[in-house]
């Protein structure tokens, strides 16, 4: 006497959820450039490591005899996978069936992949596509009542943030509930032209806001990725859901499997005394002239490691992922590219996000610094910026992680102070094109001088002996004469001295752990 009529049955369920929506929608999704749902799990997870859990779940249809006819599998399918050889818990929404909606779904599954992921510290990966939330209006007149919203299992989604690595991806529209889970989340990434997301769809807008002009097709001009990639919402646009799954799987190997863990070193090939020469060139003379910031950062960090992160916005600052002799280290670079470098609100809030991201999860900071200042103005003001710049000043100072800053150019004010900790060790270096001060010289000169400058016979001749006299006083040797900073150095020195950073600083991580 054996089982096998079972597992025969099982084997049969098992292959009607293996047709998701069924062929018809499947290739409708394909038509739409999309792939389904179990082809992203097998391609953003290493070649056969995904295990499905509850893969038969979903809602069977049987005869009179009560013999199953049919299976509509839940619309939410994940498991445990490897990324890089490491467990994580993998993911997917699928659109075929009723749009990815949960109430098509069992929203247990959802709430199991989410504890599986804080229970056993396994980073999580969600591959949202659909609303994730309740459906249809429609749905409510099948239930026969409405009901105060709750999202069921939502306090394991907040206790993942803080205890695992949580990816998500938008792989189409992604409305309501959808929309949520990706902000919920370490790093997120949209599909130019394949993913929109937002907090109702077209549809729904144009109704509420009585436009009957509005397009309900026009997904991109509500919430695209040039709308959510620049304000915040998703950290990076890319070409392809290819891409997207390789840029997934990049963050995921700076990262530690969990808070508690550290992360890995890599092996390096690329020299710790590696000098570049164009360095010493790289900061013009000229203060008002820029240069590229990126570069720099190829010419410092290991060869082809620079992961950068929330490129298209908040844009005076530049936030990635690197290493150093292998060792893996978050870095906060000014862009003087961008309004000069200066902070302005959602700089700054991009900034106090990526910080508290590098602290919760152990890696040392790096902080290239060429600050003017927060950005002023009427709309500067508008915007908050004191405020916001206040919280990424003070993540900086609530990090317990090592940081290390190199001032390369200017440092004024209070978001140039926000370069680092000043009531614990300095870690830091200037270049000798560093100008620092409480403002810059250009904006405070004419008043601070004023009534010389108004007695004088030729006050631009005066004005430019003023300049003169400061510009010695300004020079930044004189400020490591008073030991007010620690060490002035040749730029081509800069990858050898971070390179003794990182070392230091996973000495003392290791150490603690």
């Amino acid at each position: 006497m054996t089982w096998a009529k079972e597992l025969e049955e099982l084997r049969v369920r098992e292959t009607l959820a293996e047709q998701m929506g069924g062929s018809e929608k499947v290739a409708r999704q394909h038509s739409r450039g999309k792939m389904d749902a179990r082809a992203r799990l097998a391609a953003i997870c290493d070649p056969g490591s995904f295990r499905e859990i509850g893969k038969i779940a979903g809602k069977g249809s049987y005869d009179d005899k009560g013999d199953l006819t049919g299976l509509t599998p839940a619309p939410f399918l994940f498991g445990k996978a490897t990324v890089h050889g490491r467990p994580v818990v993998a993911t997917a929404d699928d659109f075929t069936i009723r749009g990815g909606a949960a109430d098509a779904g069992i929203a247990r599954k959802m709430v199991q992949a989410e504890q599986m992921a804080h229970e056993l510290k396994l980073p999580i990966i969600k591959m949202i596509d659909g609303t994730g939330g309740g459906g249809s209006v429609k749905t409510l007149e099948q239930i026969g009542a409405t009901y105060i919203p709750a999202v069921p299992g939502w306090g394991d989604v907040v206790c993942n943030l803080d205890t695992v690595p949580v990816v998500a991806l938008a792989l189409g529209p992604t409305a309501g509930l959808g929309a949520a889970r990706l902000a919920a989340s370490h790093y997120s990434i949209m599909v130019r032209g394949l993913s929109q997301v937002f907090a109702a769809g077209p549809a729904v807008v144009a109704a509420m806001d009585g436009d009957e002009g509005t397009d309900p097709r026009d997904k991109e001009a509500l919430g695209g990725a040039d709308i959510h990639t620049r304000n915040g919402v998703c950290d990076d646009e890319v070409g392809s859901e290819a891409e997207a799954f390789a840029r997934a799987r990049h963050f995921l190997s700076f990262m530690p499997e969990h808070v508690g863990q550290l992360a890995r070193r890599s092996n390096c090939t690329d020299p710790v005394n590696r000098k570049e020469e164009a360095l010493l060139s790289l900061v013009p003379r000229a203060p008002n002239e820029v240069y590229s910031m990126r570069r720099c950062l190829d010419m410092v960090f290991d060869t082809g490691t620079v992961f950068e992160i929330g490129k298209h916005w908040g844009r005076a600052a530049i936030t990635a992922l690197a290493r150093l002799d292998g060792w893996p280290v978050a870095i906060v670079a000014s862009d003087p590219s961008f309004l000069g470098g200066s902070w302005e609100a959602k700089t700054s809030e991009k900034v106090e996000r990526f910080v508290k991201l590098a602290d919760q999860f152990r890696l040392p900071i790096v902080h290239l610094v060429d600050n003017p200042g927060f950005m002023i103005g009427r709309e500067a003001e508008m915007a908050g910026t004191i405020r916001y710049g206040v919280q990424a000043m003070n993540a900086i100072y609530r990090a317990t992680v090592p940081l290390a800053s190199i001032v390369m150019r200017r440092a004024y004010g209070i978001a140039g102070s926000a370069m680092s900790n000043a009531d614990r060790y300095q870690y830091r270096f200037c270049w000798p094109s560093g100008d620092w001060g409480s403002l810059p010289i250009a904006g405070g000169l004419e008043v601070a001088y004023k009534s010389e400058l108004e007695a004088a016979d030729d006050p631009e001749a005066e004005l430019e002996s003023i300049k003169e006299r400061l510009g010695k006083v300004t020079s930044p040797f004189r400020s490591a004469e008073r030991f007010n900073v620690e060490d002035i150095i040749d730029p081509r020195d800069t990858r050898p001295l971070l390179c003794e950073f990182a070392d230091l600083a996973w000495r003392r991580l290791r150490a603690e752990h």
